[in-house]
Formats: structure tokens, C-alpha cells, sequence
């Protein structure tokens, strides 16, 4: 079991969210054409005060109900955007607090979107891409990317994939750059690909947002 983070102290962060954007410039790309979404997985809701102070505005979440909880309780301070598993039922939690799902890859789950769509929610959707063709990852697979744009009831913003476990960042460079020509050919402007481990070879090849969480939240007062 993971523990949660406590003692997150804004100055660590602000220093570490300048060190990610340095990084960024090194790889080509200009800091501000790619966003930072923290991820919040295991940071308790009484520590985002800290992520407001530090200047933080886009936060993510991999389950519905934290999400929720976390929302509510900074109403309006953050920008959420839903990162984890998206399982159909919990799709009208979702569209009313988010900006993005980010993980849409069901049947099932464009269902409850028709099913709810123009009932007041500005949601757009990211379409999670299994890039590699990975056995038993989640994602639609490439070549079915076309005739589910066509169903998807809802404004498609971009892509999404993560990446399979790779040695060296090198051979994660090929599926970050395979997600960015799938999103040219369909006129797609978002690409959410890179996480701590790997943002930099995202950002250089076209990431527009990246999801960071041990590069930022590590750091805790003594």
C-alpha cells in the first residue's frame, strides 16, 4: 500500500515546478505551450491547500469519488481534469466537475456520455489510445480510432496513451511520436503523454499537457 503524501511545504514545490519547466525548454519546447497537471492520486484533500499557494491551477484524478470529494472542497480554486480508469457509471460524476476525461476508451462509457450529452455539461474528451497494441492495457487500439471519433457524442479535445514499460527513454520517443502523427491526421490539438518518468522525451515530441506526481510531490518538511 502506497502512503499518502503529507507535508508538502509550497516553496519545494514552486522550486520543483521550475526545474520541470527548465527541463521542458532543454528538450525544444517553450514551457508554456505544455501544461503541468499534477496528479493527485495520493495527496489527502487537506494538502491542496498547499498546491493553490504554490500557484498550482490544473489538478488530476485517477478515482471518481475523491475527485469529487476533493473538488467540493476547493470549489472553484483548480481546474480537474479525470486521469484513471473511466468506468461507465461513473461518467455523470464526472461531467460536471471536469474539464477533460481523459481516459475515454469504452463502449459502454460513450453510451453514458450520449446518454448525457447537452445536459448542461462543457466536458470534452480525451480518447485514450493503446498505442503499443499491449495485451490487456487499457485503450482503443489505432486503427479503431477513426470510426470512434465518428460515435463519440461529445467534443473529442485529443489523445491520451501511456507508453509501455521501456528501459530507456529512447524507446518511449516511438509511441509518443506515433500518438502525435495519429492526432495530426485526425486535426486533434491535445496530446496528454508523459509522466514523471518520461515528460521530457513528451514535451519534445509534442505533448501539450503532461501528468507529473512523484517529480513534484516528493518533496516534504522535515
Amino acid at each position: 500500500m502506497v502512503d499518502l503524501i503529507h507535508g508538502l511545504r509550497a516553496a519545494d514545490l514552486r522550486d520543483a515546478l521550475a526545474r520541470v519547466r527548465e527541463r521542458i525548454a532543454a528538450a525544444g519546447r517553450s514551457p508554456d505551450e505544455v501544461e503541468v497537471l499534477v496528479a493527485v492520486k495520493y495527496l489527502p484533500v487537506e494538502e491542496l491547500g498547499v498546491l493553490a499557494e504554490a500557484g498550482v491551477t490544473l489538478l488530476g484524478e485517477n478515482r471518481a469519488q475523491d475527485l469529487v470529494a476533493k473538488a467540493s472542497a476547493y470549489p472553484g480554486v483548480f481546474t480537474w481534469d479525470f486521469i484513471g480508469t473511466l468506468q461507465s457509471r461513473k461518467v455523470p460524476l464526472l461531467l460536471p466537475r471536469v474539464r477533460y476525461i481523459q481516459t475515454l476508451a469504452s463502449d459502454s462509457a460513450l453510451r453514458q456520455l450520449e446518454r448525457r450529452a447537452g445536459a448542461g455539461s462543457e466536458c470534452r474528451v480525451l480518447i485514450e489510445v493503446n498505442v503499443a497494441g499491449e495485451q490487456g492495457k487499457a485503450g482503443i487500439r489505432p486503427e479503431q480510432l477513426g470510426e470512434f471519433l465518428e460515435r463519440c457524442p461529445v467534443d473529442v479535445a485529443g489523445l491520451m496513451t501511456m507508453p509501455p514499460l521501456a528501459s530507456s527513454l529512447a524507446d518511449s520517443r516511438r509511441w509518443f511520436a506515433a500518438l502525435r502523427e495519429l492526432a495530426e491526421q485526425y486535426g486533434l490539438a491535445e496530446l496528454s503523454m508523459g509522466t514523471s518518468q518520461d515528460y521530457e522525451v513528451a514535451a519534445a515530441e509534442g505533448a501539450t499537457i503532461i501528468r507529473l506526481g512523484s517529480a513534484l510531490l516528493r518533496h516534504r518538511a522535515p
